[in-house]
């Protein structure tokens, strides 16, 4: 009996601990992607920054929807150039804390920022 009252809180901690993660896979954007060009040449072309949305419910439990790499950057790649200097940053703005406050943690919505250069050759 014991050794189930010591399993709740490992299971409650990992489902706290596994919430709200997000998963972008450049692999399949079908142009090359590198996250950080070299010191010595810097990446140029024109800069892009593109903001999506992620939504989770259940207090992160739950994916209802991810943004997708591709999509985000379908405007910008075109004709098989390549993307440099790639940085996603994911936050909270206002009105995703509000969002969030007021369903009480069952709908908590993300900002997602993906940023970067194209290359043009």
């Amino acid at each position: 009996m014991r050794a189930r009252l010591r399993i709740v809180p490992l299971l409650a901690a990992a489902l706290l601990w596994s919430g709200c993660s997000m998963t972008l896979d450049a692999t399949r954007l079908g142009v090359p992607a590198t996250l950080a060009s070299s010191a010595s040449t810097p990446a140029v072309g024109d800069s892009f920054s593109v903001t999506s949305h992620a939504v989770y419910g259940l207090w992160g439990a739950v994916k209802f929807s991810e943004p997708s790499l591709k999509k985000a950057l379908a405007a910008q790649l075109a004709g098989g150039q390549e993307v440099a200097d790639v940085r996603v940053r994911v936050r909270s703005r206002l009105s995703d804390i509000l969002i969030t406050g007021l369903t009480l943690g069952l709908i908590v919505p993300r900002s997602v920022t993906v940023e970067g250069v194209v290359v043009t050759k």
